[in-house]
């Protein structure tokens, strides 16, 4: 007890500076958000400073110490910096984003890549610093950082000379940019960019490397071989789709994001190597320094990357000097130098893992290896407390991202852990082993054997059911995660002691996890085992519950149509997962709103035939994500029919053919269908009142209808002709419960009410669902509808 008090009182002195790092973070988070008010905040923080520093030096000169003013003269200097810098800032890049945003028709800009190119289900994207723009053929000198989003296509045959260094000219549309980014704008191109200089320099010799060892591992057996660049140089072009979902679901993501771990192990080679060859201590961290600096410019300095490289600079500094290195407070002094020279580094999330995952190793990893160690043998609780605790610290952030917590993530680090060095060290050898192509073959095939390990963990564990916790979203489920991971810690590494306060710690993390377990035991039998049996065995029609967008799956001997797929791709998830719905044999696109199609993710590779209507560019990298997957694509119009089941289907809008109407609501597709034990029903997607007089005067439709889905989740913009000619007994209405729209809108209730239908509506019932019965329909709700 004795030993353990001094420590303790160690482990709060080092956290001393901890408010330091976090007023620059809060300041520069705030004021990259709001940067109208970073001059007088500058102005504000500034006097501050000097007020509490002159009280500083009269303690000092009265012979009075403490760490405390210390602590807060640093922290409000360095958030009075990086308000400075805001505040700087803010004019140019005001000016800059006015011109590319108010730059009439398409946008021509002349721009240096310098960020890495980041592939995605939907294309790539890269930050580049423009040079200059061409407005109304007028070029102007420029000086901003914006984000170029490309499609799948446009990257293919930009090729490998897009990148880092390259000087590119991009012809696109600028939107804003996301509040908060470092970039003034987001620009898509509407081709693919023309390269007008290859990287030079430094950054054509790491170009050359990285790509040189991606086409070093093309020739061996996947997935392993997509994963050996990403291990060794965070080079993940050529990580399958499925291979990076795998490794986001288990947790092992991380592994292909350089960070710490990478700069460790290089900066430790080079330290153990130089101390071989007889080199000095100034001599060592001379060579660290250096091969520190080339790695970074190999892989590119990502904010993870930046962070841990100052982290090891200042390390090694600290070493120089003779002086033991205080992780918590190089860790602090890292943050708070970086957000000062970078404020919109405290938005970036890859930036916010890297501290808090290093922050938690530092601060936790002892005290869990140490509780674990209770009931396992020591090498095993040293294993398993790293990755515990970043996984703890860690998860909250995600959370942020995708709701949802990777059950498998801790045993799949577990596993991957001893491969990972060693795929690290191996391939980043194979990579500069590129000037003697057969000792590179040599390497890299040496390197597959740990990334074949790795993907191959990832593959399995993914597959495994329950791989992952649906959890809330937003502010609230971080917060609520955050608690959990705090009682998750308490019970491992333990609260000893009588007193008082341990005991009503004991009990309050005993009961927070009791409640915990319940819910999330609840929740995984919902969405597995128990969810079909809480819906109609027969259901025919089943209307999810995604808030304020349409989602609605039709069955008929045992074959599934998905009409629309909501906006959210973790809300249409967790509706199929409980309605026991693993294949969509037909997906209908009416129309690509976010509301209709934002969920296309959760059934990506799940998916064999795909109607649609007319597009917008964009909508087709929507539509090559489900064709690369395995979809049949097609577009439909009027006329067109087919077989669900023992259903048929017929599509009535829109009319096929050239012009036949720009995209959008009133581009819906519309269909009927009828037969295999589905009612006779009209779908129509989000036509407004004027296309619905069009298309009940067509004489394409065929009236009475047992049920329609109403437009435009109820709106007012409604043609009650069509309704009346319609007929419906039933009228679903998916839409969101408190919706700023006031949907269902009352003229449409009135409409409704006037031709008999019956409503069923998902913001008060729920998920709707239809059955047959032997008198017709019965409408099946979630809770009741008041």
């Amino acid at each position: 007890m004795t030993d353990a008090v001094p420590r303790r009182r160690r482990a709060l002195r080092r956290l001393r500076v901890v408010p330091a790092a976090a007023s620059v973070w809060v300041t520069a988070g705030v004021l990259v958000h709001h940067p109208d008010g970073a001059a007088g905040a500058s102005v504000a923080l500034w006097t501050c400073t000097v007020v509490v520093a002159a009280a500083l030096v009269l303690r000092v000169r009265a012979g009075r110490t403490g760490a405390a003013p210390v602590v807060l003269a640093l922290s409000l200097a360095l958030a009075a910096s990086a308000a400075s810098h805001v505040a700087l800032a803010e004019p140019q890049r005001d000016a800059a984003a006015g011109l590319l945003l108010d730059a009439p028709g398409r946008l021509e800009v002349t721009a240096v890549v310098v960020g890495k190119i980041e592939p995605s289900a939907h294309g790539a994207s890269f930050v580049a610093r423009v040079s200059s723009a061409s407005v109304s053929g007028d070029e102007r000198p420029l000086g901003a950082d914006l984000v170029v989003a490309l499609s799948p296509q446009d990257r293919a045959t930009a090729g490998s000379r897009l990148d880092v260094g390259a000087t590119v000219r991009v012809i696109g549309s600028a939107a804003p940019a996301r509040s908060g980014e470092r970039a003034v704008v987001r620009l898509r191109a509407v081709e693919a960019p023309q390269i007008l200089h290859a990287p030079k320099g430094v950054f054509a010799v790491a170009s050359d490397l990285r790509h040189g060892l991606v086409r070093a591992g093309d020739p061996l057996p996947a997935p392993g071989a997509g994963l050996i660049a990403g291990l060794a140089v965070g080079d993940t072009s050529a990580v399958s789709p499925e291979l990076d979902a795998a490794m986001k679901a288990t947790s092992l993501s991380h592994l292909t994001a350089v960070s710490g771990a990478n700069c460790a192990i290089v900066v430790g080679i080079s330290f153990v190597l130089s101390a071989a060859l007889g080199a000095t201590r100034r001599g060592r961290v001379l060579v660290g320094v250096t091969v520190l600096a080339g790695f970074v410019l190999l892989v590119t300095p990502e904010p993870s990357v930046v962070r841990a490289a100052t982290m090891a600079a200042v390390s090694m500094l600290a070493l120089l000097l003779g002086r033991p290195a205080a992780g918590i407070g190089i860790l602090t002094l890292t943050v708070g130098v970086l957000l000062v020279f970078d404020p919109w580094l405290s938005t970036s999330l890859g930036f916010a893992l890297s501290a808090a995952a290093t922050g938690a190793l530092l601060l936790f990893a002892r005290p869990l290896a140490e509780g674990l160690s209770r009931a396992l043998p020591r090498f095993l609780a040293l294993a398993l407390a790293v990755p515990l605790a970043a996984q703890l610290a860690c998860g909250p952030l995600l959370i942020l991202i995708t709701p949802e917590v990777p059950l498998w993530g801790v045993p799949a680090n577990l596993l991957a852990a001893p491969a990972a060095p060693v795929a690290t060290v191996v391939g980043l050898l194979a990579c500069l082993a590129a000037p003697w192509p057969t000792l590179q073959n040599g390497l890299t095939m040496l390197a597959w054997l740990p990334a074949s390990w790795i993907a191959g963990t990832a593959m399995a564990l993914s597959d495994l059911p329950l791989g992952t916790l649906g959890w809330m979203d937003g502010l609230g489920g971080a917060a609520s995660l955050a608690v959990v991971g705090v009682c998750v810690g308490i019970v491992i590494a333990g609260v000893r002691g009588s007193t008082r306060l341990a005991r009503a710690t004991r009990v309050l993390t005993a009961a927070v996890l009791a409640v915990v377990i319940g819910l999330a035991g609840g929740r995984i039998a919902l969405e597995s085992v128990i969810g079909p049996w809480t819906l109609p065995r027969d259901w025919t029609i089943l209307a999810c519950d995604v808030g304020q967008g349409d989602a609605v799956l039709v069955r008929s001997s045992g074959v599934v149509a998905l009409i629309d797929t909501g906006p959210d791709p973790g809300l249409l998830s967790r509706c199929l997962a409980r309605a026991g719905v693993t294949r969509i044999d037909l997906l209908v696109l009416t129309h690509f709103d976010l509301d209709h199609s934002g969920g296309i993710d959760a059934i990506v590779g799940r998916v064999g035939r795909v109607l649609h209507g007319p597009v917008e560019p964009q909508d087709a990298v929507t539509l090559g994500v489900l064709e690369a997957a395995g979809a049949r694509v097609t577009r439909t119009g009027r006329g067109d029919t087919g077989l669900l089941g023992g259903a048929r289907w017929r599509t009535v809008w829109p009319v096929p053919g050239p012009g036949a109407g720009e995209p959008g609501n009133d581009a819906s597709v519309v269909l009927e269908m009828s037969g295999g034990g589905v009612p006779d029903s009209l779908w129509l997607g989000d036509l407004s009142a004027a296309t619905q007089r069009v298309l009940g005067a067509s004489g394409a439709l065929d009236p009475p209808y047992a049920l329609v889905k109403v437009a435009h989740h109820g709106s007012a913009d409604q043609d009650a002709g069509l309704y009346a000619l319609a007929a419906p007994a039933v009228a679903l209405i998916p839409v969101g419960a408190d919706n700023t729209h006031g949907h269902p809108r009352v003229e449409i209730l009135r409409i409704l009410e006037e031709v008999g239908a019956t409503v069923a509506r998902t913001d008060r019932a729920g998920v709707v669902a239809i059955v047959r019965v032997p008198e017709g329909w019965r409408i099946w709700s979630e809770r009741r509808a008041d």
